[in-house]
């Protein structure tokens, strides 16, 4: 029987946020984040420490500006990762870009003008409670204020649960990519661009 769901108060990340939002974001990529974190750990610094660095910075993908957190009980239960995709899809450079982030990016560009949810997690004891649900909400008014032409996401086709709550909130399928793993264990097969 599901869990009843929660109310959460969603909130603006803050730059104290980092260690959660580093947490939730390899929550959201299925251990990839701390692989890749751990290859680019300098000396005395773990890959947590890589992760938490990421976070605390004021631009990028997974910086704290673009970043909401779901609370619980005063508790940070889940967050959201997400910001407007360029009207113009971003040039790859195949030669330079990790090969890993070459099919992540071919999707991206595939979804231009989008706010692109970048991540969204829960804490495992948090999950199956609505907070996915609440923050896509949330996505969905942050587009809106963005003027933005939709949204979209991308999901490892492996992760049956996750793509399950996006299509419930009306994500359909655009398109799809073969994932790079190196040494990466993961079990699925394809990076899976939904878009709304």
């Amino acid at each position: 029987m599901p869990n009843p769901p929660l109310i959460p108060t969603i909130r603006k990340a803050t730059i104290d946020d980092a260690d959660a939002l580093a947490q939730l974001i390899n929550f959201a990529g299925e251990g990839m984040p701390l692989y890749l974190w751990e290859r680019m750990a300098e000396t005395g610094e773990t890959a947590w420490d890589v992760g938490r660095r990421r976070a605390q910075r004021e631009e990028g993908g997974f910086a704290w500006r673009n970043s909401f957190i779901a609370e619980v009980e005063s508790k940070a239960a889940a967050g959201l990762i997400g910001y407007p995709l360029t009207d113009e899809p971003e040039e790859i450079d195949y030669d330079t870009m990790p090969p890993m982030f070459v099919p992540l990016q071919e999707l991206e560009n595939l979804a231009p003008g989008t706010w692109y949810v970048n991540v969204l997690a829960a804490y495992p004891e948090f999950r199956g409670q609505g907070l996915g649900s609440a923050l896509l909400e949330m996505a969905e008014h942050q587009a809106s204020k963005a003027g933005c032409k939709g949204l979209s996401i991308i999901v490892s086709d492996a992760n049956a649960g996750a793509r399950r709550l996006y299509e419930r909130s009306g994500y359909v399928e655009r398109a799809q990519r073969e994932l790079v793993k190196d040494d990466w264990d993961n079990e699925g097969r394809n990076w899976v661009l939904l878009v709304k």
